[in-house]
Parts: C-alpha cells; sequence; structure tokens
C-alpha cells in the first residue's frame, strides 16, 4: 500500500500452503503459529494488513503462487466483448473464445487467491478478542468483514453456488470446504459482512476500507442479486455522493494521480519488487510475465471513437510497433510520459506502482442512475438524469438530448466510462443484457459462447480434491 508498509509479518510470512491439502488451511514453516501470535491490536492490524497482500497478489511467474486481483482482467474483460488475446494461443486464448477448460491455470490461481483473501479474514475475526478498545476492535472487525464481502461478490458472480466458509476450519472439515451452498446463502453472508463494515468504518482511506467504500459495495450488491433492492442501493449511494467525492476535471489524472478525490477505494501498489504489479506491462507487446493479452477489441474501439468523448485518447493506442493492435493505456506502467507519443516508459515495467482502482466516484453515479431505474428500460427522474449527465460531461459530452436515460445508453456510457477496468462483463450480467450481447459478439467473430460460459468452471484441482463431494457447473 502507500501509506502502510506492505510486507508479510510473522503472522503471513510463517505460513505456506499445505502440499497435503488446500489454500484453506496453511500450515507454519516457524516456531511462530496463528495462535501464538495475535496479543494486542498492533499485531491484528497486521493480519489485517496480510488481507491486502493477498488481494495485491504477488508479483512473480511462478504459477504456483497467488496473482490475485493481477489475473482479473483475463476472466472479466477477456470474457467480454472489450478485450482479445494478441495472438490467440494458449490458457489466456480461452477466455476470447469461450472454451475455458476446467484445468485452466489462471482459473485456478484466481479461485486460490480469493479464497485466501477469505482465510486470512477469518484468521483476523477470530482473534478480535485481543483487541482491548471496543472503538479498535470494531473498526478491525468492519474492515476485515468488508474485505472477506469484496471477495466473495467476485467469487459468487464468476463461480456461482460456493463453500461458505466463514470462520478457521480445519483439514478434517473437508464437507465446509467443499459442499458449495447457494448463491442466495452467499449473498446473505456478504450483505451481512457489509452491513457491518458500513456501521464500523469511516473515510480515513482510500487503500484501505472505508465506510463510503462499504456502501458502493453493498449498493452494487443490492443491484446484483437475484432478490434487487433498488431503494436500498439508491439510499446508500446518495449517502456516497454526499461524502465529499467527486469528479476530477481531466479523466486521465484519474488513473495517474493516486488517491485523488474521484477514488473511493483502490489497492495499492508501488515500484519495490515486493509490492509492484505486472499486469500493466502485460497489456503491452513483448514485456511482461507474457505479452499482447487484454488487447482492445475492434467492437470495443467502435464504442469508444463513438461514445467516448474526451476518454477515448486516454483510452486505448494503436500499438506502436504493430499498428493493426490496439492497446489499453489507462494502466500505462508507472505512468510516466517521456517520449514523443507522451505514453512510454524507462523503467522495468513488470515493477509498475499504478494503484489498481477498484471503486471510484463515476461508478457511484451511474449506479445512482441505475438505481433509479429499478429495472426498467429507461427513466426520466431528474436526479438519475443528472447522474448520467454528470459523467458524460467530464467527458466534453453534451447533457441526454431528450432528458431520459435508456438502459442501453446506461450500458454504452457504462463502457466507455469503465473502459478495461472489469466491470463490463459484470455489467452486462446485472442488467440482463450479457446473452444477447455476447451471443452476437461470439457469432460476429467466430468464437463459441453458449449460456454456460457466464459462470466460469470449478478448477479441476478442487474437484478432485473433494472425493466426490464438489460438483462442477454446467458445460464443463
Amino acid at each position: 500500500m502507500k501509506h502502510i508498509k506492505l510486507m508479510l509479518l510473522l503472522f503471513v510470512g510463517g505460513l505456506v500452503a499445505s502440499c497435503s491439502s488446500d489454500y484453506l488451511e496453511l500450515t507454519p514453516d516457524s516456531g511462530i503459529t496463528v495462535d501464538a501470535y495475535f496479543n494486542d491490536a498492533g499485531e491484528v492490524e497486521t493480519g489485517i494488513i496480510g488481507i491486502y497482500d493477498a488481494i495485491q497478489g504477488q508479483n512473480s511467474t511462478d504459477p504456483d503462487d497467488n496473482h490475485a486481483i493481477m489475473y482479473e482482467y483475463y476472466i472479466t474483460e477477456m470474457r467480454s466483448d472489450n478485450t482479445r488475446t494478441k495472438s490467440q494461443e494458449g490458457e489466456a486464448a480461452q477466455f476470447e473464445f469461450y472454451n475455458v477448460e476446467a484445468t485452466n491455470g489462471i482459473v485456478k490461481d484466481y479461485y486460490a487467491s480469493f479464497y485466501n483473501v477469505i482465510y486470512r479474514a477469518n484468521i483476523v475475526l477470530a482473534n478480535l478478542d485481543v483487541v482491548t478498545d471496543e472503538t479498535t476492535k470494531m473498526a478491525f472487525e468492519a474492515e476485515a468483514k468488508f474485505l472477506r464481502a469484496y471477495a466473495y461478490f467476485n467469487l459468487v458472480r464468476l463461480f456461482g453456488d460456493l463453500p461458505l466458509i466463514d470462520r478457521v476450519i480445519s483439514p478434517l472439515e473437508t464437507e465446509i470446504q467443499f459442499t458449495r451452498v447457494a448463491t442466495a446463502q452467499i449473498y446473505e453472508l456478504i450483505v451481512s459482512d457489509l452491513t457491518t463494515a458500513v456501521a464500523g468504518l469511516d473515510n480515513t482511506y482510500k487503500t484501505r476500507a472505508s465506510k463510503a467504500a462499504a456502501q458502493t459495495l453493498l449498493a452494487k450488491v443490492y443491484l446484483t442479486k437475484e432478490d434487487k433492492d433498488y431503494t436500498q442501493a439508491q439510499l446508500l449511494l446518495e449517502d456516497v455522493m454526499t461524502s465529499g467525492y467527486s469528479l476530477l476535471p481531466n479523466f486521465n489524472d484519474v488513473f495517474y494521480t493516486e488517491e485523488n478525490a474521484e477514488i473511493i477505494f483502490a489497492i495499492g501498489y508501488n515500484t519495490t519488487s515486493d509490492d509492484s504489479q505486472n499486469f500493466s506491462a502485460e497489456w503491452m507487446n513483448g514485456v511482461g510475465r507474457t505479452s499482447g493479452v487484454n488487447y482492445v477489441t475492434a467492437d470495443a474501439v467502435a464504442a469508444l471513437d463513438a461514445f467516448g468523448g474526451d476518454r477515448t485518447q486516454y483510452s486505448y493506442r494503436i500499438d506502436p510497433s504493430q499498428t493493426t493492435q490496439n492497446q489499453v493505456t489507462k494502466y500505462l506502467p508507472n505512468g510516466e510520459n517521456g517520449g514523443a507519443d507522451g505514453k512510454t516508459f524507462t523503467l522495468d515495467a513488470t515493477l509498475a506502482g499504478n494503484d489498481w482502482i477498484v471503486l471510484r466516484y463515476a461508478d457511484v453515479l451511474l449506479l445512482h442512475t441505475e438505481a433509479i431505474m429499478a429495472g426498467a428500460t429507461e427513466t426520466s427522474n431528474v436526479n438519475a438524469v443528472n447522474s448520467f449527465n454528470q459523467v458524460r460531461n467530464r467527458a466534453g459530452l453534451a447533457d441526454d438530448s431528450d432528458g431520459i436515460v435508456t438502459k442501453d445508453e446506461l450500458l454504452i456510457e457504462r463502457r466507455v466510462e469503465l473502459a478495461f477496468e472489469n466491470h463490463r462483463f459484470f455489467d452486462l450480467v446485472r442488467l440482463g443484457r450479457a446473452e444477447a450481447v455476447f451471443s452476437a459478439f461470439s457469432a460476429a467473430n467466430g468464437l463459441g459462447y453458449s449460456s454456460s460460459d457466464l459462470l466460469l468452471p470449478i478448477p479441476q484441482r478442487e474437484i478432485n480434491l473433494s472425493d466426490g463431494i464438489m460438483k462442477q457447473n454446467p458445460g464443463y
């Protein structure tokens, strides 16, 4: 993180994944165990920082490491109509062609990474009694539950029914570890955790949990789950809208002026080898762990050119070395500005320090419009239209001409505003347009989409370890 030294202290550093079990159960490689480590509030806070470290992931080429959000673009943007690979080869190409296999290592990595986040949150929650100050204890509980809810919200939208692990479990509790419970039950835990987070957090941080982050995430949960609650989502978002956040005048500054007024929650990185990220390098040509992934589709280019306004120039560029290809430019490594094109870098691109933005104010405004629309195909509500126009106006575009925002217009605006920030796939599913959009996109590009592709496969490793307990998603 930027303000907190992100390092794995005794609680995390002394733990490695057990070869005989799973990432949900860790074994010590030093004499200090979890039970012996937590003695006071400072050590509990170290445990909380360890949760963020798990979300941050490891900047490595080792397939056995957890890479967490560094791999998120594969399973979100590259499964949408926004991005693709350059070479159409390897595991990465499975996402764009909608032929993901249960043995896909990227899927396994993401699943493992976010269950590791859940594991670390559960450890913190199990050791809160060592915190003697009740206010501090409540804040730590709220923060750990926010992070657990964030992890589960990502997982449930991608995999559907999941094992519900709401406490530290032993290696013998295989029924809990491998039994998939209904999506609705996962959402009950998410809502409960985020409700606690809203009550216990303030808005001190941008690279740690905050009240506004919990409110925004809870609003998105209410708009996503099957039994939607549009009214509660609207109220939560309107509270965030009066909490001091604002759109930056210059769209590009959102991504290269970190912890700015628009950021609600981001995962912090810096340029040291332990705390850097390499995904922005992977989106370039010929640098990083891999190259030529997350390339912009012609469909996304057309949308940005037609509707992006001032955002277009900052969202993609022609690949300097291969002029028929287009690259994402919101997260060029380190945000450096040397070179004739203003978008080159001089340092090691795999040691990028760009924070990854999870929630920002433009998202809040567009979600506010969505909440007021309340499942209808359009709205003329003045507050909904005003929120929608604020985002358009920042991009140099005029107000919506007829004073009515349709669902299709909202989806277009979300696409060009939040392009390549891992929202597109979830937006289409949430707003009920995924089947139509992906089917048409697949047909136009010779891909293999079918309705079962809306969920990822449960990693085959989990199926094997479960000894028959865990069942696979349909279609895999």
